[in-house]
C-alpha cells in the first residue's frame, strides 16, 4: 500500500493531463461529427500552387510520436517543465476547440484521385478516410510541433544536446510543411498556427520580454511626468 501511495504522490501530476486529454478527444470527436454538415471553407490563393507530395505523410504521422514522446519525457524527468509544456499545448488546443465550435471550418483541397499508387499514397488515402477535412484552424499539427520543439529547447535535462535540438527543429519544420503538401491544411491554418505559437511562446517561455516592455512603459511615463 505504501508503494502505491508513493507512486501516486510521485506521478499525481498526470491526473489533470489525462483528464484534459479525455475532454479534448470527446470534444474533438463531437466536432468531427457535427461540422461535416456545414462549415466555412478556408482557402487562400497560395494553396493552389502547393503541389501534392505523399512523402510528407511520414513526418505528418511522426507528429503523434514526437509530441507524445516530449510530454512523456518531461512527465517523468521534470514536473515543472511538464506543466509548462502542457500549459502551452493545452491552451492552444482549447483555443482551437473553441474556434471550431463557434466557427465550423474546413477545406476542399484534397485530390479527387491519387496521382500515383504506392505505400505512401495509400497512407494518405487512409488518413483522409479517417480524418475529415474539417476543424482545421489554427493547425494543431503546426502549433503542437512548435510546442514540442520549444519544450526540448528549454529543457534543463537536454541542455547541451545540440544535435537533438537540431533534429527536433528539422522534424518540426517537416511536420509543418507536411500539413500543406499532403493537403491536410490551408496555408491560412499554418500561418495562424505559427502566429498563435509565437504569442504563446512569449507568454509561457519568455515572460521577461513582457516584463521588460512594462518596465520601459513605466519609465517613459515617469519621464513624461
Amino acid at each position: 500500500m505504501e508503494k502505491v501511495k508513493s507512486l501516486y504522490r510521485k506521478y499525481r501530476h498526470g491526473i489533470p493531463l489525462v483528464s484534459y486529454m479525455v475532454i479534448y478527444l470527446v470534444w474533438f470527436a463531437w466536432l468531427e461529427e457535427r461540422n461535416q454538415k456545414g462549415y466555412q471553407v478556408i482557402h487562400v490563393s497560395v494553396d493552389d500552387y502547393i503541389p501534392f507530395c505523399e512523402l510528407f505523410v511520414i513526418p505528418y504521422f511522426l507528429w503523434f510520436l514526437y509530441v507524445a514522446a516530449v510530454v512523456l519525457f518531461l512527465f517523468f524527468r521534470n514536473k515543472q517543465e511538464c506543466y509548462r509544456s502542457c500549459i502551452f499545448l493545452f491552451t492552444g488546443m482549447t483555443i482551437f476547440l473553441v474556434i471550431s465550435t463557434l466557427w465550423p471550418n474546413g477545406h476542399h483541397l484534397r485530390l479527387t484521385e491519387m496521382p500515383r499508387d504506392n505505400i505512401l499514397t495509400q497512407a494518405v488515402a487512409f488518413l483522409w478516410k479517417t480524418d475529415t477535412p474539417t476543424n482545421l484552424w489554427p493547425s494543431i499539427h503546426v502549433y503542437n510541433s512548435l510546442g514540442a520543439h520549444f519544450a526540448i529547447v528549454h529543457s534543463a535535462e537536454l541542455k547541451g544536446k545540440k544535435g537533438l535540438k537540431i533534429a527536433s527543429c528539422i522534424l518540426a519544420v517537416s511536420i509543418i510543411l507536411s500539413t500543406m503538401f499532403i493537403k491536410q491544411h490551408s496555408v491560412f491554418d499554418v500561418v495562424t498556427g505559427l502566429a498563435l505559437g509565437a504569442v504563446m511562446y512569449v507568454l509561457v517561455y519568455r515572460k521577461e520580454i513582457i516584463l521588460a516592455g512594462k518596465t520601459q512603459r513605466n519609465m517613459k511615463k515617469r519621464i513624461s511626468m
